[in-house]
């Protein structure tokens, strides 16, 4: 597919919908049989990735591979019970486990060498809606790539809260909400002191079992992570917070004014003081200054206006609404690949498939 393709598709379809249930190894094996084809595209995709970067990555794909197991026993001592997920879902798509862990750490593995400037996050509380819900928006900007491998999945596992979640080919899901209110949106940053050590994908699977805000904030700050993202977490009571992360350090910025945005940098002053070639981030700080300004221009907000921010083309095509597919370099190439509102008040997700600007959001509820 060449990249004038990635710029128009329209989904006439919703993105599948995977429901299952049980123990972590049952679940992994069962979205894994159920998106098999789904997983083994996402595997060639990053192996392509990373063929694709060889010479500024200096990294075949056999030592992404051998990278990646580096990172395994972190995740098995800390998240026993999402490498049993990994496990499974290697079982279920018929893939090498080995894989699956390169495209779990991507991110750690490259050492953020791809330096995606990528997704824009944002909430408002009942203080500034019209009918006094909690909305949570989302674009997830990624390779064009991996837009044919999105999908959602309803988890009911035997030990954690019933949740639903986006995510895409082989990846734990991270984005999405649970039956206690809690919702997470990630946000790449990028840091100077990353590690070896718990990939950041695991870390943020775990906010999806959170019970409180606290536990949420509490899991982005997992011993031994790797690095971090930013976690824009919100509660049905309204809370919202950023918890801006690396490797051994974070920030904790909650809203006073019952809105709150992040895009791809960081924005606390401690935190800023360790990004990695902030002058390569210019596109997302033009993000972050247009949602922020259109956020504000309403105290009324309803699931059409945060759609209207979604859909924004100021900047294009490196824009809120992401269309920057035309750079001849695959790692260069980026788009909104799916968008999504999460209604915390009555615990549904409105999710698009592909660019908001030319896609339809349909509806799912945690209580269906």
């Amino acid at each position: 597919m060449d990249s004038a393709n990635f710029e128009t598709i329209i989904h006439t379809d919703p993105v599948p919908l995977i429901v299952v249930r049980g123990n972590h190894r049952e679940i992994g094996r069962q979205i894994g049989e159920a998106v098999r084809p789904i997983i083994q595209h996402s595997v060639e995709s990053a192996k392509m990735l990373v063929q694709s970067a060889e010479h500024k990555l200096h990294l075949t794909l056999k030592g992404a591979r051998i990278q990646a197991l580096k990172y395994s026993p972190f995740i098995q001592e800390r998240y026993p019970s999402y490498y049993d997920e990994i496990l499974g879902l290697a079982q279920g798509g018929d893939v090498p486990l080995e894989d699956l862990l390169v495209l779990n750490a991507l991110e750690a593995v490259t050492t953020d060498a791809l330096h995606l400037t990528k997704c824009t996050s944002l909430a408002v509380n009942e203080e500034c809606t019209e009918n006094k819900h909690v909305l949570v928006g989302h674009n997830e900007d990624w390779l064009p790539d991996d837009e044919p491998d999105v999908y959602l999945v309803h988890i009911s596992s035997d030990d954690e809260p019933p949740f639903l979640a986006m995510t895409y080919g082989g990846l734990l899901p991270n984005i999405g909400f649970n039956a206690y209110g809690i919702a997470q949106c990630c946000d790449t940053v990028y840091a100077k002191d990353s590690r070896i050590g718990i990939p950041r994908v695991i870390v943020s699977r775990g906010i999806l079992a959170a019970h409180t805000p606290g536990g949420a904030i509490r899991h982005t700050l997992a011993a031994q992570r790797a690095a971090g993202y930013n976690h824009l977490i919100a509660h049905t009571s309204g809370e919202l917070y950023n918890v801006e992360v690396s490797a051994h350090r974070f920030a904790v910025l909650n809203s006073n004014d019952g809105r709150i945005v992040h895009t791809n940098h960081y924005l606390e002053t401690q935190m800023r003081a360790i990004e990695n070639e902030p002058d390569e981030l210019i596109e997302t700080r033009v993000r972050y200054a247009r949602a922020n300004r259109l956020l504000r221009q309403s105290n009324a907000h309803t699931l059409d206006s945060l759609k209207a921010v979604l859909r924004d083309h100021v900047n294009y095509p490196e824009s809120i609404c992401n269309h920057a597919v035309q750079y001849a370099r695959p790692m260069d190439r980026k788009k909104t690949i799916c968008s999504l509102i999460i209604d915390l008040t009555t615990l549904e997700m409105h999710l698009t498939w592909g660019t908001p600007c030319i896609n339809e959001y349909h509806t799912y509820s945690l209580n269906a």
